[in-house]
């Protein structure tokens, strides 16, 4: 099984040329204590952290990188901060395709590691991923090293890479396969928007196809230091807003108005809105996933879970209500992250004599 199976919601790719790790068919798991605690007996996990990568963006990748090899080319240009690097790396790899990464500024040394571990060139750009006048000029530059014939550009937007982005839509057939009740909301995280769009567009095939009977509303949730989305959606407002992104949480760090946009749009027609998020949060709610679930989340991947628990706890969000959340990352990739959640644990070295004594007394 592979996202292939889903090849017909998928950009168009010939047998010959498709490439697969295994991605997709992740588990979907029922929340065991903090739905309960927030008084919500159908909230879900969707856990997309057991991809070959350790992230969701594999299902971009697995699309991405076999349409170039469908279409001849063998340069592929990127940007990241850590999970779309990793997935187009390994599925470059596996294709004989050359990949590029532009990284942004503060992008975590273990995601960094696995991007080199699978033979990928990456650059650090100073400022990329901070400024939004600076990271304009990255997309803009890279946008004419891609202009050649062998050459694409994959930035996991639909802005940039419709193709693979199909790939990411997978998630909202799947979870409605997995599923024998309909969703009432999906919330999902959001740097530069594609992921929320994917799975937006994603139901509306569904249901254009006469699969679906209602529209999820599909909630997106943002760091509160880079409100490119969340806010102007929440507002009322139609476009999205270029920010100085000051958030601490590695993956979410876009500080352009990416697709955004489009975001809003297919939001309006689903009901869905916004939810900022203090990085504070993010970090207790990675801590609550591991402790109560049992799920070992990045940060990135914390903030869906934080957005629900936020508009839980304002009672935006009934406790009949189906809900799911996706866990889009692993907190092995982000080892500063995990340090910081584990700094007070203890792990003391004992001679046999002194741990006898221990757990005796």
């Amino acid at each position: 099984m592979s996202i292939w199976q889903w090849s017909e919601w998928l950009a168009p790719v010939p047998e010959a040329a498709r490439l697969t790790l295994g991605e997709a068919n992740t588990p979907l798991i029922k929340s065991r204590r903090i739905g309960p605690s927030l008084g919500l007996d159908e909230l879900y996990f969707k856990l997309e952290m057991t991809n070959p990568t350790g992230s969701y963006k594999d299902r971009f990748a697995a699309v991405a990188v076999s349409d170039m090899r469908a279409r001849g080319q063998t340069t592929c240009w990127a940007t990241s901060s850590g999970n779309t690097g990793a997935a187009l790396a390994a599925y470059c790899a596996v294709g004989g395709i050359r990949c590029h990464i532009a990284i942004v500024e503060k992008a975590p040394v273990g995601k960094l590691r696995q991007m080199l571990a699978y033979g990928a060139e990456l650059v650090r750009i100073r400022g990329f991923g901070i400024d939004s006048d600076l990271s304009d000029r990255v997309f803009a530059r890279l946008e004419q090293l891609s202009a050649q014939p062998n050459a694409a550009l994959q930035i996991s937007a639909f802005r940039f890479s419709p193709a693979g982005m199909s790939g990411v839509s997978t998630l909202a057939h799947e979870l409605a396969a997995q599923s024998n009740e309909p969703w009432d909301r999906v919330f999902c995280m959001a740097g530069g928007g594609g992921l929320v769009l994917a799975v937006a567009l994603g139901f509306e095939q569904l249901q254009q196809a006469g699969r679906l009977t209602r529209l999820p509303r599909i909630e997106c949730v943002q760091p509160e230091g880079n409100n490119t989305i969340a806010g102007p959606l929440r507002d009322g407002r139609d476009h999205g807003q270029p920010v100085k992104c000051t958030t601490q949480i590695s993956g979410l760090q876009v500080p352009n108005a990416v697709d955004a946009d489009a975001v809003i749009a297919a939001s309006r027609r689903n009901g869905g809105t916004g939810h900022l998020v203090s990085d504070e949060l993010v970090w207790e709610v990675q801590r609550r996933l591991a402790h109560e679930e049992g799920i070992f989340a990045e940060p990135a991947a914390s903030t869906a879970v934080a957005g629900l628990i936020q508009a839980a706890r304002s009672r935006e969000v009934s406790p009949g209500e189906r809900v799911c959340c996706f866990i889009t990352g692993s907190a092995f990739k982000d080892p500063t992250a995990l340090e910081n959640m584990t700094r007070t644990a203890e792990c003391p070295l004992l001679d046999f004599a002194e741990w006898d004594a221990l757990v005796s007394a």
